[in-house]
């Protein structure tokens, strides 16, 4: 069998263009040059199990005429010894898809896919626990390889820390991570659902809150002789009168309040949900009626910030209160994290309106709490309001009163 019968400047000058077809030119032992439009391709044609197999031994010029040549003696020295060369090929190909599909490689991906779907603080706080937490034990491991023993080992380390919400919310996270890889077939099972039970039980950690009106009073005293930003002083005085969420409320902007007919509405956007919830609609505005006290605030404020669409702009221009703001401001006026937080006003307003007798499906609709009902929540978007204004009013007359 006549073999090495190809010349470099043959395969140099060989192209499509100039046979006008597709061509093979052979170079013998069944090795050929496979001149197509898109390139040139060394193949060869063997037989193994009674069948006629091709096998593909690279690109030219990334693989010249004397390594192709090379690759074809390792296949026939293959062959002889009744190994089919395609099958050790796909071996080491999974192999090398084996050791590059890392539980790094994968959660990346992961992070990815769900960018648009989570909000950028829910990936960039997954992402902060993943480089903190796991992949510093588990990224650079194959992801089919790790067992859920290991992954324990890991959540482990984070409880002995106490840190057992962090060590939960990892476990919830690396779940959804094997999950997606299961779906890509680079995973067998997820190892996180056998480890149901077995981390410590999250302590319940309530949001700091006053509750009793005398400490309320004392707070809304502070808060009236508070001499810092003009933004945060009225995001402080609101804040127990409205009693939003902190995105809720330092994220508002002027289109959304009405200040004649005293109402804001903060659109579903903006308000609790996933983002896939409030792509498809399902997250209704929350109207905030807004008691005379409110509007006066704001008022005020409006000589400040109206020309800018925000309403409580931060010393940085164009950009909103932080997420910190409030918290920081009480913490100056004394009030430390173990008293009052930002989102403890709408435990204050909760538990002090059900003191007062307020129906609670009231107070539940006012604090936008979510309903398991979604065609429910639409319609409540308005439901009650009248029943709403009035407590709103008489709630803001209640905290006037306690400064007194």
């Amino acid at each position: 069998m006549a073999t090495d019968k190809l010349t470099d400047r043959q395969i140099k000058s060989a192209s499509f263009e100039k046979y006008g077809k597709r061509t093979k030119l052979s170079d013998g032992a069944g090795m050929y040059l496979d001149i197509q439009p898109s390139g040139k391709y060394w193949r060869m044609k063997y037989r193994f199990g009674g069948k006629e197999k091709t096998l593909a031994l690279g690109v030219y010029p990334d693989v010249p005429l004397k390594l192709a040549r090379q690759r074809r003696s390792e296949a026939r020295a293959l062959i002889a010894d009744g190994v089919d060369p395609n099958e050790v090929k796909k071996q080491e190909k999974a192999a090398e898809q084996e050791k590059s599909d890392t539980f790094k490689v994968v959660a990346e991906e992961w992070l990815k896919l769900k960018k648009g779907e989570l909000s950028e603080g829910t990936l960039r706080v997954a992402r902060r626990r993943l480089e903190t937490w796991a992949y510093p034990k588990l990224g650079h491991l194959p992801i089919a390889d790790i067992k859920p023993a290991k992954i324990l080992e890991t959540l482990r380390e984070i409880e002995n820390q106490g840190k057992h919400e962090t060590a939960h919310r990892i476990r919830q996270r690396i779940g959804e991570i094997y999950r997606y890889a299961v779906a890509e077939g680079r995973a067998e099972t997820d190892p996180t659902s056998t480890l149901k039970g077995l981390l410590k039980t999250v302590p319940t950690q309530h949001r700091a809150a006053i509750t009793s009106a005398d400490e309320l009073g004392a707070l809304l005293r502070a808060i009236d002789a508070y001499s810092g930003h003009a933004s945060t002083r009225a995001a402080l005085k609101l804040a127990p009168m409205l009693f939003l969420r902190p995105g809720e409320l330092r994220n508002a902007e002027w289109a959304e309040i009405d200040l004649e007919s005293g109402t804001w509405v903060v659109p579903g956007k903006r308000m609790k949900g996933t983002q896939k919830a409030k792509r498809a609609g399902l997250v209704p505005d929350h109207i905030v009626p807004l008691p005379k006290q409110a509007v006066a605030v704001l008022k005020e404020l409006q000589a400040i910030t109206g020309h800018q669409h925000l309403v409580f702009e931060s010393v940085k221009s164009g950009r909103p209160l932080s997420d910190n703001t409030i918290n920081v401001a009480l913490r100056s006026m004394g009030f430390d994290g173990s008293t009052m937080v930002g989102h403890g006003f709408r435990a204050t307003a909760s538990t002090l309106l059900h003191e007062q007798g307020w129906p609670p499906e009231v107070i539940e609709l006012q604090l936008a709490h979510k309903q398991r009902n979604q065609v429910a929540a639409a319609y409540n978007r308005s439901a009650r309001l009248k029943e709403r204004t009035q407590m709103m009013q008489a709630w803001a007359d209640y905290l006037t009163e306690l400064k007194a």
